[in-house]
């Protein structure tokens, strides 16, 4: 594993570099010359924290789930109309 070390600055400028870079390992941001940040690629996050990732079906199937309020409000427009599947006017 490789640790690659930049300055804040050098993120910044070039975050396709860091982002390639995390691919060897870990990519150290400084911030006047002191470590300030870590960036990883999200595989290598979660096996530091030892958590799977979760897919949505998972999130909502979670216990405790059921009591999250969730109303989302209503759309309005042309969008939320009703399509029309039945038969068009005298054309077959």
């Amino acid at each position: 594993m490789t640790i690659t070390t930049m300055s804040s600055q050098e993120f910044n400028e070039n975050i396709g570099r860091a982002r390639k870079a995390t691919q060897d390992g870990p990519v150290l941001i400084t911030e006047v010359g002191r470590p300030g940040y870590v960036l990883l690629t999200i595989e290598e996050y979660q096996r530091l924290i030892g958590t799977p990732p979760m897919t949505l079906a998972e999130a909502l199937a979670m216990p405790g789930s059921e009591d999250i309020d969730f109303d989302p409000p209503r759309m309005e427009g042309p969008i939320s109309r009703v399509p029309d599947f039945g038969p068009t006017s005298g054309k077959t």
